[in-house]
């Protein structure tokens, strides 16, 4: 009965550690969670997620020829969605974000363009978290008034940190100006 007994004793340690070994170990856990946390969500030198109808992304490289293919590659885009009315000024403020970003930063870029009911939203994503500062430009500066075209053209504009760095985006309404004040006043005329 002893003998069974001790036979018995170790079979269960015997399964314990047959459990126990086939369990990642604490080290090994940890280093999986840290690894997920510290790779990016996912990598800007790549298109962000699947392209739809009206949501275009594309990776843009650390290369200054890189400015003026956002350009083209936001006219283009913007002549496909009918919107070529905004199309300069979304052109001069791409181009100025693209810029920043390849001067002020390090590593991979990302456009990515919305059109959502009027409103066109153009992105850069860098991996750099700090956000731009504004500067007062001397009148023979060559640089420094990127923050000001974004408050004289844009109609909303800021920064926002992402888990790979930051994103510069603006917003512009795509509706014309003057046809927006147009339908108002037609409106306004059919309710009296």
């Amino acid at each position: 009965m002893a003998i069974q007994a001790i036979d018995c004793r170790n079979a269960v340690h015997g399964e314990e550690r047959a459990l126990h070994a086939g369990a990642p170990s604490w080290l090994a856990k940890q280093w999986a969670l840290w690894s997920r946390m510290l790779s990016p969500l996912r990598p800007l030198d790549a298109p962000r997620g699947r392209a739809t109808t009206w949501d275009a992304s594309w990776p843009l490289q650390r290369d200054p020829t890189s400015v003026r293919r956002a350009r083209r590659l936001v006219t283009a885009r913007l002549s496909d969605w009918a919107v070529d009315h905004v199309a300069e000024t979304a052109e001069l403020l791409v181009s100025e974000l693209a810029t920043n970003a390849l001067r002020h930063t390090r590593g991979p870029l990302r456009l990515n363009l919305r059109l959502r009911d009027s409103r066109l939203l153009c992105e850069v994503e860098d991996t750099e978290s700090s956000s731009p500062a504004r500067t007062v430009a001397d009148t023979d500066a060559e640089g420094g008034r990127g923050i000001e075209l974004l408050d004289l053209l844009a109609d909303a504009w800021g920064s926002t940190r992402t888990a790979t760095g930051k994103t510069m985006w603006f917003e512009l309404h795509t509706e014309d100006r003057g046809e927006r004040s147009w339908n108002a006043a037609e409106r306004d005329s059919g309710r009296r």
